[in-house]
C-alpha cells in the first residue's frame, strides 16, 4: 500500500525472529485481497465491500483527546471498486449517503472540504501526477453535482489519493472530520488489480474509498456533545421511564414496561421508595424522553399519564394510543 514507507511513523510495529510486524492503520488491503480472488468481468463492477473494521494508527500522545482522537478506533470502512466511467456516479451515492447520516442526526454545521496533496512537497504522496489531477477533478465535479460548498485545502489528502472530507463542528466551535471520501487510482496499481472489459482486454479499476461516520468514537463523541445529551427519540438509550406513584402500582407498572419491551420500546421502571417529584425530576436530569407515571386511575383504566422532557406534561393517554404516538414520532428522524 505505501503505508511502510509514507506513514510508518504513525503506526504500531514490532520485530520477531527477523520479521517485522504492524498493527494495521487501515482495512484496505483487506477489501484488495477479496476482490483479487477470482477473475472479474466489467459487468461484476461496481463491486463494494464494507466493514466495521478496527484500525491502529500511533497517534502524539499530545494529539489525544477523549474518544475524540484515539490511537484504536472503528471505521465504518468501505471500498468500491468500480471501472472508470462509474467514478462520478458512485461517488455521487457515497455523498448522498453521508448526506443521509448527517440529516438524520440534525448535523447541520459542517464544511466539504477537499483535500488535495501539498504541491510544494510531493514526495509525501505516491502515484502518478495525471492520476492525482483525474482524481481532484472527478471529486469536485461530483461535490458540485450535489451543490456542495466546498473549500479546498492543500496538503491534507492521504498519501495516496485526495479526498472529500466533511468537517463537523462540535458544540464547542472545534473543527472535526468526521465523513471522508476518496478517489483512488495508486493502491489498484499497486496491487496489479484488474478486470476485463468488454473489449475482452484487462483493465485498471479504480477504488473509492468511504466512511460516512469516520472514526466511531469520534462520531459518537461529537453527536454527544451536539445533542447536549437530548438524543432523537429513536436513537435514545432509554426511550421511557415508568414512574408509579407508589410502590402499590409497581406491579401494574412492571405489565406497561413489559408490554413496550415486547414492542421494541426501550425502557425502564423506576420502582423506588421515592416520591414521584424526585422520579421526575431524576428522569429530567437523565434526559429519558417520555416518562410515563402510573396510579390508581391508570391502573383501572389501562393509561399512562405522559410527560415529555423539556415539555411537561401531555395528559392522560391509553396505552394503545400513546405507543402509536410513540411509533408516529419514533419513525421522524430528527424527534
Amino acid at each position: 500500500t505505501g503505508h511502510w514507507q509514507k506513514y510508518r511513523e504513525n503506526m504500531f510495529t514490532t520485530e520477531s525472529e527477523k520479521r517485522d510486524y504492524a498493527l494495521k492503520p487501515m482495512n484496505c488491503p483487506g477489501h484488495i485481497l477479496i476482490y483479487k480472488q477470482g477473475i472479474k468481468s466489467y459487468r461484476d463492477l461496481p463491486l463494494r465491500f464494507g466493514e466495521f473494521g478496527q484500525c491502529h494508527r500511533n497517534e502524539p500522545t499530545g494529539g489525544l483527546h477523549g474518544i475524540m482522537r484515539v490511537r484504536g478506533f472503528t471505521q465504518d470502512d468501505a471500498h468500491i471498486f468500480c471501472r472508470p466511467d462509474q467514478v462520478k456516479e458512485e461517488f455521487v451515492k457515497v455523498i448522498d449517503l453521508v448526506m443521509h447520516v448527517f440529516k438524520s442526526l440534525g448535523f447541520e454545521n459542517y464544511t466539504a472540504q477537499v483535500s488535495l496533496r501539498d504541491p510544494a512537497n510531493k514526495t509525501k504522496y505516491i502515484g502518478e501526477d495525471s492520476q492525482w489531477d483525474l482524481a481532484e477533478k472527478q471529486i469536485q465535479e461530483a461535490a458540485d453535482e450535489r451543490g456542495l460548498k466546498t473549500v479546498a485545502v492543500q496538503g491534507e489528502a492521504a498519501f495516496y489519493g485526495p479526498k472529500l472530507d466533511f468537517m463537523v463542528r462540535d458544540a464547542l466551535g472545534r473543527s472535526w472530520q468526521l465523513g471522508t471520501i476518496q478517489v483512488d487510482y495508486n493502491l489498484p496499481e499497486r496491487f496489479e488489480l484488474e478486470y476485463v472489459g468488454s473489449d475482452n482486454q484487462k483493465h485498471r479499476p479504480v477504488m473509492i474509498h468511504r466512511a460516512p461516520f469516520g472514526s466511531l468514537e469520534r462520531f459518537v463523541a461529537v453527536l454527544i456533545e451536539h445533542c447536549g445529551g437530548n438524543f432523537p427519540l429513536w436513537l435514545s438509550p432509554d426511550q421511557i421511564a415508568v414512574l408509579p406513584i407508589s410502590e402499590r402500582f409497581n406491579d401494574y407498572g412492571q405489565k406497561v414496561i413489559d408490554m413496550l419491551k415486547e414492542l421494541d420500546i426501550r425502557g425502564f421502571l423506576d420502582d423506588r421508595d421515592e416520591k414521584i417529584q424526585r422520579k421526575i425530576r431524576d428522569a429530567e436530569v437523565k434526559k429519558v424522553p417520555y416518562m410515563l407515571i402510573v396510579g390508581e386511575r391508570e391502573a383501572a383504566e389501562n393509561k399512562v399519564s405522559v410527560r415529555r422532557h423539556g415539555k411537561g406534561d401531555l395528559g392522560s393517554l391509553l396505552l394503545a394510543d400513546f405507543v402509536e404516538q410513540f411509533r408516529k414520532e419514533s419513525a421522524t428522524p430528527l424527534a
